[in-house]
């Protein structure tokens, strides 16, 4: 059998929130549609957070009330119960929480510290438990914290199992600043998969250093089969310095479908949800690979 990839477009969330021009809600569903009719598997919609903290997400019920009808796994990012509670108004069944691994970067980002964002993460898995919301839980800075440095594996390894065994439905590992190396990638999967296997794990890379795609393929090789990317490459997250773009979707699904493993999305309407991407944010934004595509488009050969 082929072997198989489960890619996540944030784009709409995660690659939208630091972009200086703030979308219309219209414009974000545009966004939502290319990457649909790409057959992306799965698409993060938006957040349900404070629209002062971050403009770009205001209005993510009217998002979720305009999705099209797809074969589409949506998703949200929330940080806090409010977040839930908005978010289970708006219909949305599965629910992104992000977690920092270090003190520092949860005050920044959600004005706590590590104990208590961790009992609020936990307190979010047991109320979703009884209203069938699907809760993973994102640990953000997992390798490096721009404002307190590298990250002790111990501290993402238990931060990992305290949430699965809360019963979150999976766990994602961030690299939120794009500091990883392959080897790190390797060093701390291997760890994570010999106790938890591979069907609840899964990986969000930045491309910083422009080791993202590096950093995908150390950890397929280890075993995680579960993948962030943004559109265009687009990202950052407003909190975090020096955190620019996510690994670019385009690229990721060439690496894949190159090397023989199945994504189940379509590269030439990938490209055309690339080109919109950068159309609407008015941006140079598109993967490393986005020119070469382009080429093979326009020759007929995509």
């Amino acid at each position: 059998m082929t072997e198989t990839v489960i890619i996540t477009d944030v784009g709409p969330r995660d690659g939208l929130q630091n972009q200086p021009k703030v979308l219309s809600p219209a414009e974000r569903l545009r966004l939502i549609e290319a990457l649909v009719a790409a057959r992306l598997p799965a698409v993060e919609i938006g957040s349900f957070v404070s629209p002062k903290a971050v403009p770009a997400m205001a209005n993510t019920d009217q998002i979720a009330a305009g999705l099209p009808a797809a074969n589409t796994h949506f998703s949200a990012l929330i940080s806090n119960m409010r977040g839930y509670e908005q978010a289970r108004a708006a219909g949305i069944q599965s629910l992104n929480i992000p977690v920092a691994a270090s003190n520092t970067m949860n005050e920044k980002n959600i004005r706590m510290d590590n104990q208590q964002a961790i009992a609020l993460t936990t307190e979010i898995i047991a109320r979703a438990k009884t209203d069938d919301v699907a809760i993973i839980p994102y640990i953000a800075t997992a390798w490096e914290c721009p404002f307190e440095g590298p990250v002790k594996a111990q501290t993402v390894r238990a931060m990992t199992r305290t949430f699965l065994q809360a019963g979150a439905t999976a766990v994602v590992i961030a690299d939120t600043i794009g500091a990883a190396n392959p080897a790190q990638v390797k060093s701390l999967y291997a760890a994570l998969i010999s106790e938890h296997g591979t069907g609840q794990l899964g990986a969000h890379f930045h491309d910083t250093r422009g080791f993202g795609v590096a950093n995908a393929t150390a950890a397929f090789e280890v075993g995680v089969r579960r993948f962030d990317a943004s559109i265009a490459g687009l990202g950052g997250c407003p909190f975090a310095p020096g955190a620019s773009g996510n690994v670019a979707t385009e690229d990721l699904v060439l690496l894949f479908e190159q090397m023989g493993i199945a994504t189940g999305i379509d590269l030439r309407k990938l490209v055309a949800a690339a080109e919109l991407a950068a159309d609407l944010t008015a941006s140079n934004a598109g993967g490393n690979a986005l020119g070469w595509l382009r080429s093979q488009r326009d020759k007929g050969l995509l």
